[in-house]
């Protein structure tokens, strides 16, 4: 089943000389609960693709639909609930709140939305974070990678149907690297999510099951490597 569908999506900065076309006609579809690695060099379009997938960026031209519905046919307030329910964003320089601790900052997803905490998942993605005993603990007093595994409670606590991680270990260690990688593998596998992650990193790109490459705004390869 076809959970993600982008059509001749295109995207240009600026105008005149000063134009920039950061995605130019790029199509495809992404199964439900695979895992995609999107590869390119910097400049590539990559991130662009990305923060257009996760609702934050607007296309110039092109569709994107999500799970049969189409994300840019919505109003602000329609988008604001879709980015907040249906796509789970992860960035490389975590983007956590200062001010709130641990346990915040994972459910504020949820408490903007105006929902009540399940208080069981909470508890099972701090287990599988690794996060137990540290629920109040600042991120200035957590490591590089357990803020990196807060975003990531942050973008599962509501369940999405989508995973968008942009270079999700641009700055941990190698072995730190790995661990968020297992992370948001285990969270592919325990909950059939679709993880579409962002590297410049081979290693990461190779447990994929899916390798698509872009470079200046083009989809230059599409390879499964697993099924």
């Amino acid at each position: 089943m076809e959970i993600l569908k982008v059509e001749n999506l295109s995207k240009v900065y600026g105008k005149g000389d000063n134009q920039v076309k950061a995605l130019d006609n790029v199509s495809f579809g992404v199964e439900k609960g695979q895992f995609v690695a999107i590869i390119g060099p910097s400049g590539s379009g990559k991130s662009t693709l990305l923060h257009i997938l996760g609702g934050v960026d607007v296309p110039t031209s092109g569709k994107v639909y999500m799970d049969g519905q189409d994300v840019y046919a919505q109003n602000e307030e329609q988008l604001a609930v879709f980015r907040r329910r249906q796509v789970g964003l992860i960035y490389q320089f975590y983007n956590l709140i200062p001010v709130l601790d641990v346990t915040e900052n994972i459910t504020l997803p949820v408490l903007l939305d105006g929902r009540k905490v399940n208080k069981e998942r909470l508890e099972e993605l701090l287990d599988i974070l690794k996060l137990k005993g540290r629920e109040k603990h600042l991120p200035n007093q957590l490591s590089g990678g357990q803020q990196q595994r807060v975003s990531i409670g942050r973008a599962l606590m509501n369940s999405p149907a989508v995973v968008l991680a942009d270079e999700p270990t641009g700055n941990l260690d190698s072995k730190n690297s790995q661990e968020i990688v297992d992370l948001l593998k285990l969270s592919n596998r325990k909950y059939d999510q679709t993880l579409i992650v962002i590297t410049h990193d081979e290693n990461i790109a190779l447990q994929a099951d899916r390798i698509i490459a872009i470079e200046d705004g083009h989809i230059t390869r599409d390879e499964v490597i697993r099924r």
